[in-house]
């Protein structure tokens, strides 16, 4: 099969049956073999019905409903593991993204070799103030971080090597972070391409300005777990080794000022207590000792955690 398009989507009723239509004409203009896999998230409005009706209309549509809201990285890892194409195409079901990028991105993957194509909306529709610029800050702040030189990590239109999608791991929020977790995986050959971008159509959008609050503390995580995920103690027990040198060092000085002061100027000292180095050394032994617990805890729970599911399916059909 040469294409999986996987469509991750929560109350797009309105605009199914065009998306639908869009990339069938594409798929047929270009003799592709294909699935459109469907990723209810949770609907309430009747998206799941029209997916149903697809699929019965066209063997070639396929769906998994969830039984609530999970989220769209949980979506996108359902996909990925139902996905038999040898090109994975990523996209949103707002009509935001057109299908006829996909020729194009399908070449890049399967021709110069790529392992992962992101599109870059260069040109965009969105609010100014609202979803321009806070994305421009935070597409800088992400390329200085994980060291990925894209653009655009928000857009949902990429594409994939299968065996790509079959050795990374999404879940919580890191859909946005991908390209890092591909990179972090050993695939280095990334690209991008300017993709077109269109004004929405039906609806509203699901994200808000939260997304990009959620979205800098998730680089955190990722930058984290990318550098330190298999061996938190490298980072707690380095920290930790740092504090307990300062509590010595702060200890020492204690130590040497006041046999200094009894023994060579007998001059009257001061109690320990009452020596703010005494304070620096005490705080900084405490701080040493969470650190390296914190570190101890980290392997223990690597080492003993559990693949628990992180979704829950409903239904599904032509899979």
């Amino acid at each position: 099969m040469n294409l999986s398009i996987i469509i991750p989507l929560l109350n797009e009723q309105e605009s199914l049956p065009e998306l639908h239509q869009w990339i069938v004409k594409v798929m047929t203009a270009n003799h592709y073999t294909y699935e459109v896999i469907f990723i209810d998230d949770g609907s309430t409005d009747d998206s799941w019905q029209l997916i149903e009706n697809l699929s019965k209309e066209n063997p070639n549509v396929k769906g998994i409903r969830f039984l609530r809201n999970f989220g769209k990285s949980q979506a996108l890892h359902a996909g990925f593991a139902k996905a038999k194409g040898d090109v994975v195409i990523t996209m949103d079901a707002d009509l935001q993204d057109s299908p006829d990028e996909i020729p194009e991105l399908y070449t890049m993957v399967m021709n110069q070799n790529y392992d992962l194509v992101s599109g870059w909306k260069k040109k965009r529709y969105d609010s100014v103030v609202s979803k321009n610029l806070p994305s421009k800050l935070f597409n800088w702040a992400a390329r200085k971080t994980s060291g990925v030189y894209l653009n655009d990590f928000n857009c949902g239109l990429k594409a994939y090597k299968s065996i790509v999608i079959k050795n990374i791991e999404v879940s919580g929020e890191m859909h946005r972070y991908i390209p890092v977790l591909a990179k972090n995986a050993g695939f280095g050959k990334i690209g991008e391409k300017v993709v077109i971008h269109q004004a929405r159509k039906y609806g509203e959008s699901k994200f808000g300005m939260s997304r990009f609050i959620n979205g800098f503390l998730d680089l955190i995580t990722i930058w984290f777990l990318s550098k330190y995920g298999k061996r938190p103690m490298h980072l707690f027990g380095a920290l930790g080794v740092v504090m307990f040198i300062i509590g010595f060092i702060a200890t020492f000085l204690i130590i040497a000022i006041k046999l200094l002061k009894l023994f060579a100027l007998h001059e009257p000292t001061i109690l320990v207590a009452q020596n703010p180095l005494f304070y620096i050394a005490l705080t900084a032994m405490i701080i040493g000792s969470q650190l390296f617990l914190a570190g101890f805890l980290g392997e223990i729970i690597l080492r003993t955690k559990n693949n628990e599911e992180r979704y829950k399916i409903s239904n599904e059909v032509n899979l």
